[in-house]
């Protein structure tokens, strides 16, 4: 063979490469196509994190990409436990690191990776696209006798004898005209083409990756000047102002909120509560903002001592702050229950709290852009891989049923409506809340929550690709909970609220009105017959 040709075919790491993404295609159509996924989108991830590590051996000597193969691996075995979006792109990022991460440098920081990641997801879409224009270039290049027409006059003659022969076997023999009968072209389901042909983008991404050479890098050399309108002297005026201020919204917070003095008239705690935890937190961020511009490391402002300790005096004051928007959240949630929204919230609260902390450590100390944006993304990954391996859903539902007011508790009145859209999140608790001492009405509507819930997960469990192993533990948890005891009646039939699960009164049934009675017309009088009268008729008048 020429050395054309062996310059200009495909390297064999190409088709094991595309060997591998056609079995993650096959197995994503067993898996997933027609069906409800579950536990199977685990056993999908960890496929492809094995597919990307076995197809790259330089991720095998590179102990970065090792670390991120394994993250990614342990994110994998995640959706087979409970499977959730949150969880599921930490896995991507994991993975994209790992089929990265050889080509990168060693002393990349969170910045450039956040670009690296990002041009992975938009261009490496397109990857198959280029590859494939790739391979049929090189095809154009290729010698003319390896070209399918120079192959028409050796195939011509057995194709079209074999066919007529075939033709004449098949009206002689009934056997093979059945068996020719019986043959079909295959269904072509454009569904599932355009499932295929997803796989195999998505999965391409990793299995041939498209590395950004030039990200975006941070300044590396300290910046000493200062944005126009800023001094020393503005900067601490505006600090000795905002200092003031935060210590009168402090103190008020620490006479109505933390201490339980009275509000003026009007003001229920509720809404002190509610008013001021987000626009505080508004006011945390833009605290931080201005000092990441005004007292960069390096600059005079960040040089001058009683600037320093002005700015530690209102990060602190910032810090209170925090503290009272998450005070003034659990207030609130205190009057009206918990939600997964309000888990959230609280938890970025407390991001916020440590992104001040880490703002004013960077000035004092002098550290990098760099440094900073790292320690903040990795305290916000730390985050964001405990939600994802935590239930919120089912942490509101334990906690609204223990502090239910039914049952005995300081917290709101139970929202079945919300335990009810949170569905398996809450079955466990609702068994709890069940066995508790409730009255006849709401037992009645608990018991037909708590039905919707366990139906819905154990038809999620029927099914093996659907099936998860937190919804078996919480199957398990419900047995061990109901075991012993007497079987609970089960909930009143008739029409209820699919919200609540409050029975409707039954419709009345308005009897329809009997038509009016239509009484036979009258008869109309017979015409009188004139009599001739038989004398002439005369005036009894007297002129």
């Amino acid at each position: 063979m020429s050395a054309i040709h062996r310059r200009n075919r495909p390297p064999l790491s190409f088709w094991i490469k595309a060997g591998a993404a056609a079995l993650l295609v096959a197995l994503a159509d067993l898996l997933f196509f027609g069906r409800e996924p579950g536990g199977s989108l685990g056993v999908f991830a960890l496929a492809w994190t094995l597919a990307t590590v076995a197809v790259h051996p330089a991720i095998r000597r590179d102990r970065r990409a090792l670390l991120a193969a394994g993250i990614a691996a342990c994110f994998a075995g995640l959706q087979i436990e409970s499977p959730n979006p949150l969880g599921w792109l930490l896995f991507m990022a994991a993975l994209g690191v790992a089929a990265l991460s050889c080509r990168a440098g060693p002393a990349d920081d969170a910045w450039r990776w956040l670009q690296r990641l990002a041009y992975q997801a938009i261009v490496g879409l397109f990857g198959g696209l280029i590859d494939s224009l790739k391979l049929l270039k090189r095809r154009k290049v290729r010698s003319r006798p390896r070209r399918l027409l120079a192959l028409l006059p050796l195939l011509t003659l057995p194709v079209v004898g074999g066919a007529v022969f075939l033709g004449l076997f098949a009206a002689a023999n009934p056997v093979i005209a059945d068996i020719l009968a019986q043959l079909r072209l295959p269904r072509i389901d454009a569904g599932r083409v355009i499932f295929w042909g997803v796989i195999l983008v998505v999965t391409w991404a990793t299995l041939r990756p498209r590395f950004q050479r030039k990200p975006l890098a941070l300044p590396t050399k300290t910046d000493d000047s200062l944005p126009i309108g800023v001094s020393v002297a503005s900067v601490t005026l505006s600090l000795l102002v905002f200092n003031v201020l935060f210590a009168l919204q402090n103190g008020l917070d620490i006479a109505f909120l933390w201490s339980g003095a009275p509000l003026p008239d009007g003001v229920t705690l509720a809404e002190y509560a509610h008013r001021g935890a987000y626009p505080l937190i508004a006011t945390a961020l833009l605290a931080g903002l201005f000092v990441l511009v005004a007292l960069r490391p390096g600059t005079a402002t960040a040089k001058a001592p009683l600037i320093r300790w002005l700015v530690v005096l209102w990060v602190l004051q910032n810090l209170f702050l925090v503290a009272s928007s998450i005070l003034r959240t659990v207030d609130y949630i205190e009057v009206f229950s918990l939600t997964r929204f309000r888990i959230a919230a609280l938890l970025w609260m407390a991001l916020v709290g440590l992104g001040l902390v880490l703002i004013c450590w960077r000035m004092l100390r002098a550290k990098s852009a760099s440094w900073l944006i790292n320690a903040n993304a990795f305290a916000a990954l730390i985050v964001l891989a405990g939600i994802s391996v935590v239930d919120l859903g089912a942490v509101a539902a334990a906690w609204n049923v223990r502090h239910a007011r039914e049952v005995g508790g300081r917290g709101s009145a139970l929202d079945l409506c919300y335990l009810n859209r949170l569905g398996p999140s809450a079955a466990v608790s609702l068994v709890e809340l069940e066995q508790q001492s409730l009255s006849p009405e709401l037992r009645d509507r608990v018991a037909w929550v708590r039905g919707q819930a366990t139906d819905d997960l154990r038809r999620d469990q029927d099914d093996w690709r659907g099936w998860t192993w937190r919804a078996q533990r919480r199957l398990d948890r419900i047995a061990a909970l109901t075991a012993g005891r007497p079987a609970a009646p089960p909930p009143t039939a008739g029409d209820r609220d699919h919200c609540d699960g409050q029975l409707k009164p039954p419709a009345v049934e308005v009897a329809p009105l009997p038509p009016p009675a239509v009484s036979a017309p009258a008869p109309l009088p017979e015409p009188s017959t004139p009599q001739t009268p038989s004398a002439p008729l005369t005036s009894t008048s007297e002129p």
